[in-house]
Protein backbone atom coordinates (compact mmCIF):
# COMPACT_ATOMS: atom_id res chain seq x y z
CA UNK A 1 0.00 0.00 0.00
CA UNK A 2 1.59 3.26 -1.07
CA UNK A 3 1.24 6.63 0.68
CA UNK A 4 -1.47 7.84 -1.71
CA UNK A 5 -3.55 4.72 -1.16
CA UNK A 6 -3.12 5.08 2.60
CA UNK A 7 -4.30 8.68 2.47
CA UNK A 8 -7.32 7.65 0.37
CA UNK A 9 -8.13 4.83 2.79
CA UNK A 10 -7.99 7.12 5.82
CA UNK A 11 -10.15 9.75 4.10
CA UNK A 12 -12.73 7.18 3.01
CA UNK A 13 -12.95 5.52 6.45
CA UNK A 14 -13.11 8.91 8.19
CA UNK A 15 -16.19 9.81 6.12
CA UNK A 16 -18.06 6.55 6.89
CA UNK A 17 -21.01 6.59 9.25
CA UNK A 18 -21.08 3.86 11.90
CA UNK A 19 -23.55 1.63 10.01
CA UNK A 20 -21.41 1.61 6.87
CA UNK A 21 -18.28 0.90 8.89
CA UNK A 22 -20.06 -1.98 10.67
CA UNK A 23 -20.91 -3.44 7.26
CA UNK A 24 -17.23 -3.17 6.26
CA UNK A 25 -16.20 -5.07 9.40
CA UNK A 26 -18.72 -7.81 8.64
CA UNK A 27 -17.57 -8.10 5.02
CA UNK A 28 -13.84 -7.92 5.81
CA UNK A 29 -11.87 -10.92 4.57
CA UNK A 30 -8.26 -10.95 5.62
CA UNK A 31 -5.52 -13.34 6.59
CA UNK A 32 -7.15 -13.84 10.02
CA UNK A 33 -10.78 -13.93 11.17
CA UNK A 34 -12.45 -10.76 12.43
CA UNK A 35 -15.50 -11.42 14.56
CA UNK A 36 -16.71 -8.36 16.46
CA UNK A 37 -20.13 -8.47 18.08
CA UNK A 38 -22.78 -5.88 17.30
CA UNK A 39 -22.61 -4.80 20.96
CA UNK A 40 -18.90 -4.07 20.59
CA UNK A 41 -19.33 -2.25 17.27
CA UNK A 42 -22.16 -0.16 18.74
CA UNK A 43 -20.39 0.71 21.99
CA UNK A 44 -16.90 1.64 20.80
CA UNK A 45 -16.40 5.31 19.86
CA UNK A 46 -16.56 5.85 16.09
CA UNK A 47 -13.02 7.20 15.87
CA UNK A 48 -11.69 4.04 17.53
CA UNK A 49 -13.63 1.81 15.09
CA UNK A 50 -12.19 3.81 12.21
CA UNK A 51 -8.70 3.33 13.60
CA UNK A 52 -9.22 -0.44 13.99
CA UNK A 53 -10.54 -0.77 10.43
CA UNK A 54 -7.61 1.16 8.95
CA UNK A 55 -5.23 -1.03 10.98
CA UNK A 56 -6.93 -4.19 9.64
CA UNK A 57 -6.49 -2.95 6.08
CA UNK A 58 -2.85 -2.07 6.72
CA UNK A 59 -2.10 -5.40 8.41
CA UNK A 60 -3.61 -7.29 5.47
CA UNK A 61 -2.19 -4.87 2.89
CA UNK A 62 -5.66 -4.66 1.37
CA UNK A 63 -8.01 -1.91 0.35
CA UNK A 64 -11.81 -1.90 0.48
CA UNK A 65 -13.46 -2.55 -2.89
CA UNK A 66 -14.24 1.10 -3.56
CA UNK A 67 -10.55 2.03 -3.39
CA UNK A 68 -9.39 -1.03 -5.30
CA UNK A 69 -11.58 -0.20 -8.29
CA UNK A 70 -10.72 3.50 -8.08
CA UNK A 71 -6.98 2.69 -8.17
CA UNK A 72 -7.34 0.52 -11.29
Amino acid sequence: MDAGQMEDLISMVNAMPRQQLKAKFRAFRGSFPVDFTDDFLDSVPLDRLQHIFVALCMQNNSLPGELTTAAA
